[in-house]
C-alpha cells in the first residue's frame, strides 16, 4: 500500500511538472500578456509574496469543504437507510431529493446566503446539498441490490427488517457507499466555492473575485492552484479511508 501511494504521488508530481513546463512554453511562444495568462514563475512569485494570505483563505475554504463533506456523507447515508427501511419515507423523500438536484446550485446559493448569512453556515449547507445525493443514490442502490441469497436467508430466519439491514444489507452496501463517498470528495469543494462566489467574507473564491476585479491574474491563478491541490488531497485521503472501510473489495 505504501509503495502504491508513493508510485501514485510520483506520477502526479511528474504530471504536474510536465504541465508546468507546457504552460511556460505556451506563454513564451505565443507571447500571451500576463493579465490574460501569467506564466508559472509569476504565479510562483505571487505565492512567495502573498503565501500566508493565500493559505489563510485556503484554510477557510478547506474547513467549509471538510465540514460540508462530513455532514453530506452523514446525511446521504442516513437518508439511504431511511429510504430502504420505509417505502413510505422513500416515496415522500425521493421527490424532494430529486428537486434539490435539479435546481442549479447558482440558483440556490443566493437564497442560502440570504437566509444563513455570509459566514460558514451557508457554505457548509451548500456543500452538503451538492454532495449528499451522490452518497444517497450510491448507498441506496447498494442496500437494494444486496445478494438475493442474503435476503432469502433473512426471510428464512424471519429476522426483523432492522436486523436484516444491520447484519446483511449494510455490509453488502459498503462498497457502493465507498464509491459514493469518492464521488462526493470531488464535488464537495464546489458547494463551498459557489457559496463564496455568491457572497463571502473570505475564502479562495473570494480571493479570485477580488483579484479578477483588480486584474491581479497571478494571484487568481495561485488561488486556483491551491483549490486544485485541495481537491487532489481530499480525493486521495478519501481513497485511503474507503480502502480501510471495504478492505475486502478488490481494486485493479
Amino acid at each position: 500500500m505504501i509503495v502504491a501511494a508513493f508510485s501514485s504521488a510520483f506520477r502526479i508530481a511528474v504530471g504536474l511538472l510536465l504541465f508546468g513546463l507546457a504552460w511556460d512554453l505556451l506563454v513564451r511562444l505565443l507571447e500571451i500578456p500576463p493579465y490574460m495568462l501569467p506564466g508559472p514563475m509569476r504565479v510562483a512569485s505571487a505565492f512567495h509574496e502573498r503565501g500566508f494570505f493565500l493559505l489563510e483563505h485556503a484554510a477557510l475554504t478547506a474547513s467549509e469543504t471538510l465540514i460540508g463533506f462530513f455532514f453530506g456523507v452523514l446525511a446521504g447515508s442516513v437518508l439511504a437507510i431511511l429510504m430502504w427501511l420505509s417505502p413510505l419515507a422513500r416515496r415522500a423523500v425521493l421527490p424532494v431529493v430529486l428537486v434539490t438536484q435539479a435546481l442549479p446550485v447558482f440558483a440556490i446559493a443566493p437564497i442560502l446566503v440570504l437566509w444563513l448569512g455570509f459566514g460558514l453556515t451557508s457554505k457548509i449547507v451548500m456543500a452538503v446539498l451538492v454532495i449528499f445525493f451522490a452518497v444517497t443514490s450510491a448507498f441506496y442502490d447498494g442496500l437494494r441490490r444486496a445478494d438475493s441469497g442474503l435476503a432469502d436467508l433473512a426471510r428464512l430466519y424471519r429476522i426483523s427488517r432492522f436486523k436484516e439491514l444491520l447484519y446483511f444489507r449494510i455490509p453488502a452496501g459498503l462498497p457502493a457507499l465507498a464509491s459514493g463517498i469518492r464521488i462526493a470528495a470531488v464535488f464537495a469543494p464546489i458547494g463551498a466555492i459557489v457559496g463564496e462566489w455568491v457572497g463571502a467574507k473570505g475564502g479562495l473564491a473570494f480571493i479570485m473575485l477580488q483579484s479578477n476585479a483588480r486584474m491581479q491574474t497571478d494571484v487568481m491563478f495561485a488561488a486556483l492552484i491551491l483549490l486544485a491541490l485541495m481537491v487532489l488531497a481530499l480525493r486521495f485521503s478519501v481513497d485511503a479511508l474507503t480502502r480501510r472501510l471495504v478492505p475486502w473489495q478488490r481494486e485493479d
